[in-house]
């Protein structure tokens, strides 16, 4: 067990992996320990990890909490040691609230909660959650004290699938750094490389897979034809890779737009702005837990269109700050783009897009909805309840 340690924790966290790689999950649950950090109501909090390895972590984070890594190469001895390294943690130091990051945790967590009379939250993101779990894992869910996730849609979903209270979830969403995020006039070098010059720019960024062909490329691919009838300068710009490529490519050659759609692959996240900053519109007809690219395009000014039925409510407001159309129907997805292409309705104004975006989901609002969750008076009853239990 490697341990990077500050006194005075309170607060428990337990997460499969946070710094070993990259992703949507990984990011969120940065953002909320920076936001948890930052609350003048907590003190610092352990952090167990299965799989990260302490010289993987930044030293923000292990200047702040108490880490320990159980990464050693070997799963199965990991997870035995980390469970109970957590049960002992429990039992002797005594937390006021366990918060357990991931669904595939939350079967230990929960019986480690119940054994301890700790009270503990579960935080869940999207897919894992969105379909009937394992008894166990179902039974730990309706167990927790809370439960946390990203988006109204996702709450719907995993209690339609869980048979869970949709009152005892309790929404703290994505973000955005409307700092990294800005408007700013698109990079030359980047127009020439891609042949952007003069164009009228489509975008979206996604992972181009063939187990999640429903980012919407191949909708948007199809919408092409009918958007070049109105601006015949249009092309589509797709930033990301995956095994789906060449049928996209074989389905715009087909349509005879292959000239209009630009394959980028992968961009580093360092570039990743500059590329926002290319489009005229985003456009992701997708069905997402919640949607982080939409904040993004938006904080950068850029109008966006979405799916009509997922968790892309959230981030646009239920379509006051964007479009949001059949995720399936390349008709609508037509439609949508030569409006925000045309450029005359209020959810093209790139400053107002910007403020409305910033105002619910930059890393300040995030920070006070953390604080809202935290002082609630049911977490405060949970925890006066566990601490006046008899203790083991």
């Amino acid at each position: 067990m490697q341990l990077a340690r500050r006194p005075c924790a309170k607060d428990t966290f337990v997460f499969i992996e946070v710094f070993g790689c990259e992703g949507g999950i990984q990011s969120y649950i940065k953002d909320v320990l920076i936001a948890y950090a930052s609350l003048n109501i907590v003190e610092t909090a352990d952090i167990f990890l299965l799989r990260d390895r302490i010289e993987s972590i930044p030293p923000e984070f292990t200047s702040r909490f108490n880490i320990y890594c159980f990464q050693s190469g070997r799963p199965m001895l990991d997870r035995i040691r980390m469970t109970l390294a957590l049960a002992l943690h429990l039992l002797l130091k005594r937390p006021r609230r366990l918060f357990c990051g991931h669904i595939n945790l939350a079967v230990m967590a929960g019986q480690l909660a119940k054994l301890t009379r700790v009270p503990y939250t579960v935080l869940t993101y999207g897919k894992e959650v969105w379909f009937p779990l394992k008894q166990s894992e179902g039974n730990a869910l309706r167990n927790a004290d809370h439960i946390w996730t990203i988006s109204r849609y996702s709450r719907t979903l995993a209690c339609k699938a869980n048979q869970l209270d949709a009152k005892r979830i309790d929404i703290l969403p994505c973000t955005v750094d409307g700092h990294e995020f800005t408007p700013a006039v698109s990079s030359f070098e980047f127009c020439q490389q891609y042949g952007l010059s003069d164009a009228r720019v489509l975008m979206t960024v996604a992972r181009l897979w063939k187990g999640d062909p429903y980012k919407g490329v191949d909708v948007t691919i199809r919408a092409l034809p009918a958007i070049a009838k109105v601006f015949p300068a249009v092309k589509y710009l797709v930033i990301g890779r995956g095994d789906d490529q060449p049928r996209l490519a074989q389905l715009a050659q087909d349509l005879g737009v292959a000239e209009r759609v630009v394959f980028a692959g992968f961009v580093p996240n360092e570039d990743l702005v500059k590329h926002y900053r290319l489009a005229d519109v985003y456009v992701m007809p997708s069905q997402e837990g919640f949607g982080i690219v939409y904040l993004e395009a938006m904080a950068c000014g850029i109008p966006v269109i979405s799916g009509n039925d997922d968790g892309s409510a959230d981030p646009l407001q239920d379509g006051r700050l964007g479009w949001r159309v059949p995720h399936r129907s390349p008709e609508a997805v037509a439609v949508a783009c030569i409006e925000a292409l045309r450029g005359n309705d209020c959810r093209c104004d790139s400053a107002w897009l910007r403020k409305q975006t910033l105002a619910k989901f930059s890393k300040d609002a995030l920070a006070d909805q953390l604080k809202q969750l935290l002082e609630a008076p049911s977490m405060s009853k949970a925890n006066t309840l566990s601490q006046s239990g008899s203790h083991i």
